[in-house]
């Protein structure tokens, strides 16, 4: 439940049964419970008041009104989400400061399984595909298992389509890469069997920042036209969903198949880059070396048999991630100049199957359990090194039950339990290395080993909500098993500017969380305040050096003892029927209680922030909005050293939308602009920070679409 519940705030009352849900967007895409009460605004969010964990469902509409270069900055305006940018039109997601592999991003059910641990690894999700999100705030372990520590963002994709045919197409702008891209869908359903097509493209040139110049290990590096050379890009994708529907049973198949092709910055690779032959200046849309390209395919199942008070649901999925990372052939330490341009190569297959049993008891009890399992096999190549060869096994079981005390008060418990073993291969270099006797050897960068882990994660919390009232609470434990990288990790990593060391005596990390949610609405005023509190007794992070090895910073994976908390704060204020005020912020503080930085906080920790918006809606007669906002970063001087601290900024944003008759046809229209001073700023959360380099300035974007 978040209440930011702009003008209008619907109840969404009850369904009797436990039933397959049909959503204004025709999916079928979740079992909705007994008595499951919703809020919605006049955005395209609702939120969902019986569950006592914070979740948040979020439609095509602000997706739409909200458009930026990629889908995690889209959801930015969101509080507690953020983006980690990466380069033009990628970006990581975090919750409550918490990314990587301590928060789940699923598809339709399915965790979404790449190469995530990577800070320069983006999200092969296509994302003018997604029909709807449910983002859920805190631990999440109890149904999804290891890394929904942070929380859950639950993408579905598998809209059905509702008429004999229809379709959709849309095409969309960014100013300051100059994207352009299209989409379109089509599809149909004949009463039973159903199907969907849809396809996008989209090219961008060199990000532009405020900028003349940047300074790189005391090198100052002339930048052209303010633009970072090399970091143009391309993406394209393709999608099939088939499947079949009755009154009690639904299956449907997605097959996908996701591409992409973008340049790293080059003078962030290394000053090697100023030998280049390359001439990185020639065109604006080029993809020079160094780059990345990164192919994922899908095939996501999804089944549900339903009758009377029992539904049974299915799903399974296979995945490939293959990615590549190219830069040019150079010596670098001991290793000779390679004879190709093939720097690393991950080629990641992934299958998952979950199984869910859903019990309607009586009015009052609501059970839930199931199982589900997972096999990856990432295979490596190259010439360079950072992780090894390694392959995964994980199991587990849960079981939870709702409790709906009275019409005001549920509750919430369940627990589970996880199995899971890690291999990791053997790697030695293909060059010698000379050692301290005066020989020379073949270096040994991660050895054969095998690490297994278990947990047992629990659940317990409460909805009570009461007329403009709402106070929801959670206690949950969750847990995440340490990824190969940061058991065995030993390697360069050029684009991000160090050199990383895994530590392969890692335990599995432990999580214990506290949420507090309180909200109130009347006709004119919403207004919520979410506060947690999380517990780690042995927090896994890479902690910067002082050291350098190669050129590069060190950094080493250790833990720790980590005790954080923080809030996220919303207020709104209806003015007029057309008229809103919005405010949000969000605080996070972290420290170290145990190791090597005791009393320090977390690298990269997030800084305090808030948005205050104003918005006008035209008439339903007229059908559009415009929006003004301002958003405010305060300074970070919570570091750990050698972290350097980070300037406050403020920016100024603005958005309006709009539909359009063309004939019996609407046309949606929609243009924000970011940065609109053009202001220039530091992302804490970025690391190229680290060599100056600040976000990107203004932008402009703009999607127009139609549906058919």
């Amino acid at each position: 439940m978040t209440a930011v519940m702009f003008c209008a705030v619907t109840l969404l009352s009850a369904f009797v049964d436990t039933v397959i849900a049909v959503d204004t967007i025709g999916r079928y895409d979740s079992i909705v419970e007994l008595k499951d009460i919703e809020i919605s605004d006049n955005q395209g969010r609702s939120y969902d008041l019986s569950s006592s964990q914070v979740k948040i469902n979020i439609g095509k509409e602000y997706l739409e009104n909200h458009f930026e270069g990629s889908l995690m900055q889209t959801l930015e305006q969101m509080p507690g989400i953020k983006a980690m940018t990466i380069g033009s039109s990628q970006s990581k997601p975090t919750i409550r400061g918490l990314g990587f592999n301590r928060m789940l991003v699923a598809e339709n059910g399915i965790k979404h399984e790449g190469q995530q641990w990577g800070d320069d690894h983006g999200l092969e999700i296509n994302q003018f595909g997604v029909n709807r999100i449910e983002i859920i705030k805190g631990p999440s372990a109890l149904l999804y298992g290891s890394d929904a520590i942070g929380g859950v963002l639950n993408l579905f994709t598998n809209y059905v389509p509702l008429r004999n045919a229809e379709g959709s197409a849309s095409v969309f702008f960014r100013s300051n890469n100059m994207l352009t891209g299209t989409y379109a869908s089509v599809g149909g359903n004949n009463g039973t069997w159903f199907y969907r097509l849809d396809a996008s493209y989209s090219d961008y040139s060199d990000y532009k920042v405020p900028a003349d110049s940047i300074q790189y290990y005391s090198y100052w590096i002339k930048l052209k036209n303010r633009r970072l050379k090399n970091t143009a890009g391309k993406e394209r994708y393709a999608g099939l969903l088939l499947g079949y529907a009755k009154s009690n049973f639904h299956f449907d198949v997605k097959i996908s198949d996701n591409y992409s092709k973008s340049g790293f910055f080059a003078d962030a690779h290394g000053l090697e880059v100023r030998l280049s032959e390359i001439d990185y200046n020639r065109s604006q849309r080029d993809i020079d070396l160094p780059f990345q390209q990164v192919n994922h395919i899908k095939v996501l199942t999804h089944s549900v048999y339903s009758k009377s008070n029992f539904t049974a649901e299915l799903n399974a999925a296979y995945q490939n991630n293959l990615r590549q990372e190219h830069s040019e052939p150079l010596s670098h330490g001991y290793m000779p100049t390679p004879d190709n341009t093939t720097e690393r190569k991950f080629n990641k297959d992934t299958y998952t199957a979950n199984l869910n049993i859903m019990l309607q008891l009586n009015q009052s009890h609501f059970l839930r359990t199931g199982i589900s399992t997972e096999y990856q096999d990432n295979a490596i190549g190259g010439w360079g090194f950072i992780i090894p060869a390694f392959t995964t096994l994980s199991y587990g079981a849960y079981a939870t039950d709702k409790w709906t005390v009275n019409p005001n008060l549920t509750v919430n418990g369940g627990i589970r339990c996880d199995f899971s073993s890690t291999h990791t291969d053997a790697y030695t270099d293909w060059y010698k290395t000379p050692v301290t006797s005066g020989d020379s050897v073949y270096k040994q960068r991660s050895k054969d080993m095998s690490r297994s882990f278990k947990s047992l994660t629990y659940s317990l919390g409460t909805a009570y909500n009461k007329n403009r009232w709402s106070l929801k609470t959670n206690i949950g434990k969750s847990f995440r098993i340490p990824v190969p990288k940061e058991l065995a990790a030993d390697g360069i990593n050029y684009h991000i500017f160090r050199y990383e060391k895994g530590n392969d005596t890692l335990k599995a990390e432990q999580a214990y969380q506290l949420d507090v949610d309180l909200a109130y609405s009347s006709d004119r005023v919403a207004a919520e305040l979410d506060a947690y509190a999380n517990y780690f007794p042995n927090y896994i992070y890479l902690n910067p050096t002082a050291y350098y090895t190669e050129g590069m910073q060190t950094y080493y994976y250790t833990q720790a003892e980590v005790f954080r908390y923080g809030f996220e704060l919303q207020c709104n204020y209806k003015l007029t029927a057309l008229w809103n005020m919005d405010f949000r912020a969000e605080y996070l503080y972290s420290r170290q209680l145990s190791g090597q930085k005791k009393g320090y906080t977390l690298p990269f920790s997030v800084p305090f922030s808030a948005d205050m918006n104003a918005r006008y809606t035209f008439s339903p007669k007229q059908n559009g909005y415009i929006s003004a906002g301002i958003h405010f970063t305060a300074p970070q001087n919570q570091i750990v050293p050698p972290e350097k601290a980070t300037e406050g900024y403020l920016l100024v944003n603005v958005s309006a939308g709009k539909h359009f008759a063309i004939g019996n046809k609407t046309l949606k229209v929609s243009v924000s602009v970011k940065n609109i001073f053009n202001t220039r700023y530091y992302d804490h959360t970025s690391y190229y920070r680290l060599i100056d380099v600040p976000e990107q300035g203004r932008n402009v974007s703009a999607v127009f679409s139609t549906e058919f």
